[in-house]
């Protein structure tokens, strides 16, 4: 693949961190190697391995309407728990070379999860800040994690929060990209999602055309209205607070799906936006997910990576110092 293969240096600006990184970078080339190869050709020991955690297409009828009381009637469940990760970018669809957004600029990953999903326990996110601090090779500065996005998509994207957080590579084969339209579809084909606000938010943006106008209490959000509360960043340095935002949204998402009406109207819904994401899902893998996503008990567990305080006026960030990997562990 040639200039193609781009290797990622440290995500976290700490000496500990860059052996780390070096190791992945130098120690083990064939590896690295092989990893681009399977990409490149879709195949590999790794998609075999994953493939027998999935259950055949045909053991649920597809015609069959599910039932509310058993989501095994959408979907047989994985054979074991997947994490998925889910790239939230700026861009209102994935072909859009700039975000055309507040503010405006290049296409970037404003949200990183990890989503564990198993049928059998609570639902488990891992929230990765897109502001945290990497530097590719051959680069003389440090750029914000979310900025990968346009360097290298979710090949880049993936390898990163891998080596950040300690992941093998077996426990992370799926993505999910999500651009901006396809959160409006989901809330508005759920029928809107209730949440409750602390505080009111408005702002206006009369150059994009963009603006935020929501009233404190309870509301009952549409699609643009929820991706108003997700997107939103009061100031430069709030991704901490937008980050508890997204928090709400997602659990109020993940309720309205495991509702009666969710569980009736996702295979019509996931055929809607499944032309609208980036994956490396097949339909009948997503389908099995939603599946085990609706049959998981509350509550859903968010996790957040341990950052050192901000330096002075900069909004990247860095890692506590003397973390010991993997900064995310199997319950």
């Amino acid at each position: 693949m040639g200039e193609t293969d781009q290797r990622l240096h440290s995500g976290v600006m700490a000496a500990s961190e860059q052996q780390r990184q070096k190791r992945w970078l130098g120690r083990r080339p064939l590896r690295t190697m092989l990893r681009i190869l399977a990409a490149f050709f879709g195949v590999g020991l790794s998609g075999w391995l994953i493939s027998i955690l999935w259950p055949e297409p045909d053991r649920v009828a597809g015609g069959a309407p599910p039932s509310v009381a058993d989501p095994t009637s959408l979907a047989i469940f994985p054979a074991m728990p997947i994490t998925v990760l889910v790239i939230g970018v700026d861009t209102d669809n994935l072909a859009d070379p700039t975000n055309q957004a507040s503010p405006k600029g290049p296409a970037n990953a404003d949200a990183l999860l990890l989503v564990r999903i198993d049928a059998k326990t609570p639902l488990q996110v891992l929230q990765v800040p897109t502001e945290l601090a990497v530097q590719l090779p051959g680069s003389d500065q440090p750029m914000a994690l979310g900025g990968l996005w346009r360097s290298g998509g979710a090949s880049l994207m993936a390898d990163a929060v891998r080596e950040i957080i300690g992941m093998p590579e077996s426990e992370l084969q799926r993505y999910v990209v999500v651009p901006r339209q396809t959160l409006r579809n989901l809330v508005d084909g759920l029928g809107e999602v209730d949440v409750i606000l602390s505080q009111s938010y408005k702002r206006t943006d009369k150059t994009l055309g963009y603006e935020v106008d929501l009233q404190a209490g309870r509301q009952s959000l549409n699609g643009a209205q929820a991706e108003q509360l997700a997107r939103l960043r009061q100031g430069d340095r709030d991704y901490e607070n937008r980050r508890l935002r997204q928090q709400m949204l997602m659990r109020s998402v993940v309720d309205q799906l495991q509702a009666p009406s969710g569980i009736v109207a996702i295979r019509a819904l996931l055929d809607e936006v499944g032309g609208q994401l980036d994956t490396n899902l097949s339909n009948s893998e997503m389908l099995s997910l939603a599946a085990a996503l609706i049959a998981s008990p509350p509550p859903m567990e968010f996790s957040k990576l341990p950052l050192a305080p901000p330096v002075g006026e900069q909004t990247l960030r860095q890692l506590k110092p003397g973390l010991q990997l993997p900064l995310w562990t199997t319950p």
